[in-house]
C-alpha cells in the first residue's frame, strides 16, 4: 500500500497532490494502469505491454495498486489457475488524468533529434 507520509491532507495545498502521486508513483504503476484502461488482463499480457519489468517487480506494483483500491484481482479456481486484472471504480476514476499525462509527455517528450530541428526552425 502507498505511503502517505501525512494522516490528513489538508496539511498544505498540495498534501492531496502528494497523495495521488503515492499512489500512482513508481516506475510501473502508471503503465499498468494505462494499459488496464483497455480493459480486463491477465498477467502475461500486462507484461507482454510492459516488456522491461520483471516479474517480481510486476507482482509487487500489482499487489500494491490491488491494496490500494485501483485495481481488482479475480482468481478463477481452474487448472492452470487463471487470474485477471481490472481497474476499480476508483482506478477507472484516473483516466482522465492517465490519458491528460500521455497528451502531455506525446506533446512534451519529443525524442531530441525533433525537438533540436524545432528549435533551430524557431
Amino acid at each position: 500500500m502507498a505511503r502517505i507520509p501525512h494522516a490528513n491532507l489538508d496539511c498544505s495545498p498540495g498534501c492531496p497532490v502528494e497523495g495521488v502521486l503515492a499512489l500512482i508513483g513508481g516506475k510501473w504503476k502508471g503503465l499498468i494502469l494505462y494499459h488496464l484502461l483497455d480493459g480486463t488482463l491477465r498477467f502475461n499480457e500486462i507484461r507482454r505491454r510492459v516488456p522491461n519489468v520483471t516479474q517480481r517487480m510486476l507482482t509487487t506494483q500489482l499487489r500494491e495498486l490491488e491494496a490500494d483500491g485501483l485495481l481488482v484481482r479475480t482468481v478463477y479456481a481452474e487448472v492452470p489457475p487463471r487470474v485477471e486484472y481490472s481497474l476499480s471504480p476508483r482506478g477507472r476514476s484516473l483516466e482522465p488524468i492517465i490519458l491528460a499525462l500521455k497528451a502531455w509527455g506525446e506533446e512534451h517528450l519529443r525524442p531530441a533529434a525533433a525537438t533540436s530541428a524545432m528549435a533551430a526552425a524557431e
